[in-house]
């Protein structure tokens, strides 16, 4: 008898499931680019004109990320994962927040924070376990180092693995995103025919497109509250008493 294949939950994960803890999203009033506008700190052309401030503002984030902590969302993930559930994260984040958690399955779509890359060959990464990037650092092509991040404008290269994940999905659960970033906000479209999709998110009722059940809670109530029925039940389903509340 062939060995069941174990269950296959892939996550989408944006800004507001870190931002419980601690780390400002953009989008809010009083988030991280309410004193910068996008174009003067994360587009290839703000890079061109003043890199030192584009460094400065990663380098403040890069510090605000090293504080922050994992929290009940990104713990309930990797637990799930410790249990056997196959589980692929796919979050628009740059922190390291999933890993931290212990979740060892992480696309990170637009970047990650903590590395720097060349600015000229972008398959050159480099880890920054402590520290910024300043004007002067350089990759081993002799270019200036810039941050691991996908700017506003640019490319997105993982994108067709993170179709590829979402194809392969038994439950899509998509958390703390408002389903507005491009070409992210496309992934849903590929997951498999029948697949359920859950959106926890506080505004889970406006922003949840058709066909998606809805939780309107913070990850970090939503996403224990599932986890806890999945691992109870050793198989991925929607609960609907759960999605009502």
């Amino acid at each position: 008898m062939a060995e069941q294949r174990a269950p296959h939950l892939v996550v989408f994960t944006g800004a507001g499931i870190s931002a419980e803890s601690g780390i400002q999203t953009f989008r809010a009033e009083d988030g991280l680019w309410a004193d910068h506008p996008v174009e003067e700190v994360a587009t290839p052309g703000a890079w061109r004109r003043d890199p030192a401030r584009v460094l400065a503002f990663y380098n403040a984030r890069r510090d605000q990320v090293r504080q922050a902590r994992p929290n009940a969302a990104h713990k309930a993930l990797a637990a799930l994962e410790k249990q056997g559930f196959r589980v692929s994260i796919i979050t628009q984040n740059i922190d390291d927040l999933h890993e931290r958690a212990g979740s060892r399955h992480v696309l990170h779509l637009h970047g990650e924070i903590l590395k720097a890359r060349s600015s000229v060959d972008r398959r050159m990464h480099y880890p920054l376990p402590r520290g910024g990037i300043e004007l002067g650092d350089i990759c081993d092509k002799g270019s200036q180092l810039r941050p691991d991040v996908v700017w506003f404008g640019e490319e997105v290269p993982h994108f067709g693995e993170a179709c590829e994940l979402v194809s392969e999905a038994d439950l899509l659960l998509v958390v703390g995103t408002s389903l507005a970033v491009m070409p992210a906000a496309s992934l849903l479209q590929y997951a498999p025919f029948g697949a359920p999709c859950v959106l926890v998110d506080p505004e889970a009722e406006a922003l949840s497109p058709p066909g998606v059940s809805r939780l309107s809670q913070p990850a970090g109530k939503g996403v224990p509250a599932l986890v806890r029925h999945w691992k109870r039940e050793g198989r991925l389903w929607v609960p609907e008493i759960l999605l009502a509340s």
